[in-house]
């Protein structure tokens, strides 16, 4: 947690291997990753990783099951095992009456909900979220970060959380805080 431009986003992307530190090393998984080239890079960032971005990133010409089923097609996965990933994800972010929707015809929540399920579709050991519940009612917020919450402790996920919402830092283990760069506490 943090004000605006303390750094929470900036964290998210240095973690996430979106940016390169200045200085000081970051590991993920044992890899530092100053030295990992672009390749090992996007290996990680595939496999390890799920970004759940605060303007969602959807591709806007893909439906929303598109855009879920996409990071499961650059890996490598068969055609049944995605249908039945991206449908259970589907089922859990409740949109599956808008698989066939495109961005531009979901709500802002529905398209956040789109976002969170294509960032857990490849089942990444870090998901990474940025303001997630921002577009999302109360009680859909409450659903998301309970669902969250279960894939930390069910499938071992490590998901950091930015958020503003102190109902949404309350449903964390922990709460770190972070003012101009620097973490207070």
């Amino acid at each position: 947690m943090g004000p605006s431009g303390s750094g929470k986003t900036t964290l998210l992307n240095l973690m996430g291997a979106l940016d390169t530190p200045t200085k000081g090393d970051i590991f993920i998984n044992g890899n530092n990753l100053k030295s990992l080239n672009d390749s090992a890079l996007t290996r990680l960032r595939r496999f390890e990783i799920g970004m759940i971005f605060q303007f969602y990133n959807l591709i806007p010409v893909l439906n929303c099951f598109e855009n879920i089923e996409l990071p499961m097609i650059s890996a490598g996965v068969n055609k049944t095992e995605r249908r039945k990933r991206v449908e259970d994800l589907i089922n859990k972010v409740g949109l599956e009456k808008h698989m066939e929707h495109k961005p531009s015809e979901l709500s802002g929540g529905q398209q956040q909900r789109v976002a969170i399920a294509r960032a857990l579709v490849n089942r990444p050991s870090i998901v990474l979220a940025d303001e997630l519940t921002g577009d999302l009612d109360t009680k859909t917020g409450e659903k998301v970060m309970n669902y969250l919450k279960s894939i930390n402790k069910l499938e071992a996920q490590t998901v950091i959380v930015v958020t503003h919402d102190l109902n949404v830092a309350d449903k964390t283990d922990k709460i770190y805080q972070i003012s101009d760069g620097q973490f207070i506490n």
